[in-house]
């Protein structure tokens, strides 16, 4: 087989799009359908289910997809063999992450990783708790960051901070913490969306105390993290958020931070991999030390 056709083929699949594909490899589109084409008649079978502008792997695609990863990186490992040292590994990194991990605790650990190897560089996804673990599901990251653990056999996790979940109000409210659920239900709520891990341990804790959200008064939902922080800066309404990203506000005097009585779960943001997913070298180095380089002796 070609190797420069897998490698085309593995593009296609992690964007899911021939044009996206042949953007990132900088090949024009025909080109990268020739590709594929001339792969689908070498090995006389369909690698692709053309579904109205969606394209779906078969699965013999999906069989093919894994071998190409080990060939590949069969490939890589060989041309970094013939060279001096680790100092050279060089290549992307993708990693999906949820918003706080994404904002907080990545930047710290791309720059440990690029003292060690330089050469790296990394391409950040940020979304949901659930997409991020969907993401590492599908291929389209090397893995992830996130606040909640997504149950699947072919997730590992690596817990790396343990944190708490704090109410932040701007400093016109008149609550003085630390406050019980039942108190702050006739306050106006930003809540973050379904799909996110924060609102998920605000839904067991709601469930806990025999609350439903109907009970709430929920003024706005957002899928962004600064975008809540913003709402609860202009006093719409209050939330409850990553003690992590609240603290930047409340030291600069912005926003006041309250305890929820009985609110003392305590949650992970983990590292996820999908173990059947063949990781590059740096990638895989990156996973190896990711607990030392979100805390670095």
């Amino acid at each position: 087989m070609d190797l420069h056709q897998l490698y085309v083929f593995t593009k296609v699949v992690e964007h899911k799009s021939f044009s996206k594909a042949a953007e990132d490899i900088f090949l024009s589109q025909s080109t990268v359908s020739s590709h594929i084409q001339a792969l689908e008649r070498n090995l006389n079978v369909n690698l692709f289910d053309r579904v109205g502008r969606e394209i779906i792997l078969t699965p013999s695609g999906e069989r093919l997809y894994q071998w190409a990863l080990k060939l590949l990186l069969l490939k890589d490992q060989a041309m970094l063999d013939l060279k001096e040292g680790a100092t050279e590994l060089r290549g992307m990194i993708r990693i999906g992450a949820s918003s706080v991990p994404g904002q907080f605790m990545i930047p710290k650990m791309v720059k440990q990783f690029r003292e060690q190897y330089p050469q790296a560089t990394f391409h950040i996804n940020q979304s949901s708790s659930k997409n991020v673990a969907d993401k590492v599901l599908n291929g389209s990251v090397d893995f992830g960051l996130l606040g909640e653990k997504y149950e699947n056999e072919k997730l590992c996790y690596i817990p790396l901070l343990k944190e708490n979940l704090v109410l932040i109000t701007s400093k016109q409210t008149d609550i003085v913490g630390p406050v019980s659920i039942q108190d702050l239900l006739s306050y106006p709520f930003i809540m973050r969306n379904s799909d996110s891990g924060t609102n998920s341990l605000i839904e067991k804790f709601l469930k806990k105390n025999k609350i439903s959200k109907d009970q709430m008064n929920i003024v706005a939902y957002t899928e962004n993290g600064q975008s809540l922080i913003q709402f609860v800066l202009q006093n719409i309404g209050i939330a409850i958020i990553s003690e992590m990203a609240a603290r930047e506000y409340y030291d600069r005097n912005l926003l006041m931070i309250h305890e929820i009585k009985d609110f003392n779960d305590e949650r992970y943001f983990y590292l996820v991999y999908n173990q059947n997913k063949t990781q590059s070298m740096l990638s895989k180095l990156f996973i190896e030390s990711a607990q030392e380089l979100i805390n670095p002796v």
